[in-house]
Parts: C-alpha cells; sequence; structure tokens
C-alpha cells in the first residue's frame, strides 16, 4: 500500500495516496465531484444533503464520528479541500493528491468514543473498503483514528492503521 509522506516526515498509509511536493493546483482543484442533496451519501448514512453534505460544505462536524464519516465521503469524491481543511495542523501533510482510479466504496463504523460536549478528544475505529478501477484489486483499510475539538470544530489528528488482507 503506498504512503502518503510530507517533506516533515510525516507519514500515513492510504491506498490512494500520491504526493506532489512543491505543486499547487489551486483552491479550484481541491473540490472533488459534488452530490445532489437527495443522493445516497457515500458514508451510508442517509442522504447526502442530510449526512455528509452540510460538513463537506463547511459546516462544522458534530462529532468525532460525523468528521470521520465526512472524510470518507471526502475521499469518495475526491474533495482535498475539505480533507486538508479537517486534518489537525501539527499533522497536516504538505501535499496530498488522490488517485482518480480508487473508489473508495463502503465504510464501516466499529466504534466510536468522545464527541460529547465537554470531550476535547475522541477516536473512530473503522473499516473502509475501497477497489483499484485500473486493476481490480480490493482493500480494506482498517484504522483507528484520533480526533481533537479546536473550538466547536473537530480535527482529524491521526490514525493507527490495522494490517488487513486484501478483501
Amino acid at each position: 500500500m503506498p504512503t502518503l509522506a510530507s517533506d516533515a516526515g510525516r507519514a500515513c498509509a492510504y491506498p490512494q495516496a500520491r504526493i506532489l511536493v512543491g505543486m499547487s493546483f489551486g483552491a479550484a482543484a481541491d473540490r472533488g465531484r459534488t452530490l445532489a442533496a437527495s443522493a445516497p451519501c457515500p458514508c451510508g448514512g442517509g442522504e447526502y444533503g442530510s449526512c455528509c453534505g452540510p460538513v463537506l460544505a463547511g459546516g462544522p462536524a458534530a462529532s468525532p464520528e460525523a468528521l470521520m464519516r465526512s472524510r470518507f465521503t471526502a475521499f469518495a469524491l475526491g474533495d482535498v479541500g475539505h480533507l486538508r481543511a479537517s486534518w489537525h495542523p501539527a499533522t497536516v501533510p504538505d501535499a496530498l493528491d488522490l488517485d482518480d482510479a480508487v473508489r473508495w466504496e463502503r465504510l464501516e463504523i466499529l466504534r466510536a468514543d468522545g464527541g460529547r460536549n465537554a470531550d476535547r478528544r475522541g477516536t473512530v475505529e473503522f473499516r473502509a473498503h475501497w477497489r483499484d478501477v485500473r486493476t481490480g484489486e480490493r482493500g480494506v483499510l482498517s484504522e483507528i483514528s484520533r480526533f481533537r475539538r479546536a473550538g466547536e470544530s473537530w480535527l482529524y489528528l491521526d490514525g493507527a492503521i490495522e494490517p488487513t488482507g486484501r478483501a
């Protein structure tokens, strides 16, 4: 599985990650495709307009699980802008480019902790199922993600990738 890395040496493994260090395509290139409000949300949480749509449009995620769902949806739609904006500044990679051949097909939330009003930290354990349309390869990314609250917003801090076999 390729690794997402930055000049600062931070890395995390995602099957679609490639780096274009020193290149910028501007804000227009950061937004992926969009969905109708009534379309099924890629995260599986209902209709896009009442699930991840408001968070990808810039609204706050109500919990770490809601942010995790929006980040899965951002990967599925190719929304690099949301991925960067929802990443904690201490761990955000310097550059992020998504592979158009990887399709994020299904999200399973296994466990979510934190997210109540007084909580400053949260974790989400999940499995994200993907398929490479070039090769037909399928896989599952299993991760325990850590989140931190910054004001009214939750941010993705980092995650521990769990080894899994090919799907």
